[in-house]
């Protein structure tokens, strides 16, 4: 099985990021989609990031009837900071029977360069890129191991969410209905 790995902080999920996993899993040579859990990039600030199991279950709870796209919560396991390589390995020692790629916004391409053993990334495994505004053009779009997909364009962001929360607007609809119970139950993001 092939495998697509969507990391991020899911802080929290929204339906941009289910649309970009939906996509990848039923309009690629993907078979399924992981959303991986970071704890925190490395190559981020921690700014506003809540805690990491309630981040993990908001993300379950949107993808809780998907048939191609699951929660991983490996990340969570290995030594911090967790980089993409370090779990990448670790897959693929765990899960020889798959075949693991990862996914990207074109932002990420963008600065691939600064993450660690950026090249063993591109020398071992396929990356499917989704579009970001602004992140047309980028240094590795032609490399072989890079597929720039066609991905429905999406603006919408967790610091959007957060900060409409926090102002105590609407968030319905940017959000699964699950994932909104969650959020309300929990008073996250509040100010």
């Amino acid at each position: 099985m092939k495998i697509g790995l969507l990391f991020g902080s899911f802080n929290p999920i929204h339906i941009g990021h289910l649309i970009i996993a939906n996509y990848m899993a039923n309009y690629t040579t993907l078979d399924k989609v992981w959303l991986v859990v970071s704890p925190q990039n490395p190559l981020k600030k921690y700014g506003d990031l809540i805690n990491t199991y309630d981040r993990l279950e908001m993300a379950k709870l949107a993808t809780d009837n998907s048939t191609n796209i699951a929660v991983s919560d490996v990340e969570l396991k290995l030594p911090q900071p967790s980089y993409t390589i370090d779990t990448l390995t670790h897959l693929k020692e765990k899960y020889s029977e798959h075949e693991f790629a990862l996914i990207m916004g074109s932002d990420n391409l963008v600065t691939l360069h600064k993450w660690k053993n950026y090249k063993l990334i591109l020398r071992d495994y396929q990356i499917f890129v989704y579009p970001r505004p602004g992140y047309e053009n980028a240094e590795f779009a032609s490399h072989p191991s890079v597929t720039i997909t066609m991905t429905p364009l999406m603006e919408l962001s967790a610091t959007f969410i957060r900060k409409s929360i926090a102002e105590k607007k609407n968030v319905q609809y940017f959000v699964p209905d699950p994932v909104l119970k969650f959020i309300e139950s929990k008073s996250l993001y509040r100010v």
